[in-house]
């Protein structure tokens, strides 16, 4: 069985091997193709058994008030950035096209945002960053010839001083924010697949033999790591981490949530949240990203689960089945979230209740809405902006769940919405794309 799955891995590699034209600034403004097809509503009610195979309360409106409680950064800790202050008519778009990034689905990378400017990197390992106005600040490489050739994939983060890289070829460094100098550069013993955290003077990680390791921020030197239970097969999806309170939370390719105190590196808690039987389809499970209200943490996966966990004692609040692994949003009492089948749906946060569920991929053709998934969304100040992997951006009504428009992005997959300064930010594999 692992050599097949190896012989999968190895094909999928081989044909994702693409490179488009050379790098270009950003292409001036062009209309967006816009679908006003209203949404058929179902008014049966959700049978518990059919996990979210229907609408439920699907007339059921709902205001939240205008107030967001979270900063809109994608770099706080909790991993909440709430609900946004955005509002756009996104009736034109422009774009950054770069080399094709190999491997861009499997890893996910972010937009770093610092204050009015904007930090991504291209197929080469190269960091780009750009002003508010589009044009391009700097562009560093600290890379050797050989590792350009590795085609590394960067993930970011920042104290608003530093600007902190890791990759999955094993590499890390810290920059200078604002003129892109290095400060120093290290190398891990195994490649990196995680969200990275600053917290205070040091750095958070998870590398790919699920092991959370803690660097000082100042010399990129180790200071203390915790080994949890490792798998033979990689994680498809980001691994996660949530920092509160001087405890770091994460969790592992097999579904282990883990509580550690950030200065000691001692385990507080560790969580199994699947069965035995998750060793043999590890490759398959993808977990949302952990979110949390300071008090709980809340996450989903791929295998019809979604947890709510208690941050002190690290034991269940409540489970229900939801199955998606995008990231959940916490607005006052509420956690809104999509399945993968296309259900958006809205869950008291306490009780883990469903108090609704709206089908927001009923415009799509039956035959090839099973093959499309959501990649992400955000909630704006009237509407919910979903990405889909066809590179279609649905903007759906927070108060009824129904869909208002449809715009056609691109032809392929593109990345959950970022959104700054009022405009919004997608990626694909050859792009960053700008809506205003």
């Amino acid at each position: 069985m692992t050599k097949i799955i190896y012989l999968i891995i190895l094909i999928v590699s081989i044909t994702a091997c693409s490179f488009n034209k050379n790098s270009k600034f950003w292409t001036n403004s062009e209309k967006i193709e816009v679908n006003n097809e209203n949404i058929k509503i179902y008014k049966e009610l959700y049978p518990e058994e059919k996990a979210l195979r229907e609408e439920f309360n699907s007339n059921l409106k709902l205001k939240f008030s205008s107030k967001n409680n979270y900063p809109n950064s994608i770099d706080n800790n909790l991993n909440n950035i709430g609900r946004v202050s955005f509002n756009g008519n996104l009736k034109k778009s422009s774009r950054y096209k770069f080399s094709k990034i190999r491997k861009f689905n499997e890893y996910q990378p972010e937009i770093l945002f610092s204050k009015n400017d904007i930090i991504f990197f291209d197929n080469k390992g190269s960091i780009l960053k750009f002003n508010d106005k589009s044009k391009l600040l700097w562009k560093k490489n600290y890379y050797q010839k050989t590792e350009k050739k590795l085609n590394p994939i960067l993930q970011f983060a920042s104290n608003n001083k530093y600007l902190l890289v890791a990759d999955n070829i094993a590499k890390y460094y810290l920059l200078d924010l604002y003129k892109g100098n290095l400060v120093w550069s290290k190398n891990n013993v195994a490649p990196f697949n995680s969200q990275v955290k600053i917290y205070k003077d040091k750095i958070f990680i998870i590398d790919f033999t699920n092991t959370l390791r803690c660097f000082s921020i100042k010399d990129g030197n180790e200071i203390w790591n915790i080994k949890t239970e490792n798998s033979l097969i990689r994680s498809q999806k980001k691994l996660s981490i949530v920092i509160h309170d001087d405890v770091v939370y994460f969790n592992n390719s097999i579904g282990d949530i883990s509580a550690v105190d950030t200065n000691k590196g001692e385990l507080l808690w560790q969580l199994p949240t699947q069965s035995s039987l998750i060793y043999e389809s590890a490759f398959q499970l993808q977990t949302s990203d952990l979110v949390s209200d300071g008090k709980n943490l809340f996450f989903s996966n791929n295998k019809n689960q979604f947890f709510s966990i208690d941050m002190i004692s690290g034991n269940f609040n409540w489970k229900n089945k939801i199955n998606s692994y995008l990231r959940p949003i916490l607005i006052e009492n509420y956690l809104i979230t999509v399945s993968l089948e296309g259900y958006l749906i809205i869950v008291e946060k306490k009780t883990g209740n469903i108090i609704r569920v709206t089908d927001v991929f009923s415009n799509f053709n039956i035959k090839k809405r099973s093959k499309i998934e959501p990649t992400g969304f955000i909630v704006g100040l009237d509407n919910i902006y979903l990405t889909t992997s066809n590179g279609k951006l649905l903007v759906i009504s927070i108060n009824t769940g129904k869909m208002i428009s449809m715009l056609k992005i691109d032809s392929e997959k593109i990345s959950k919405p970022f959104v700054k300064n009022k405009k919004l930010f997608l990626i694909k594999d050859n792009a960053i794309i700008k809506l205003n």
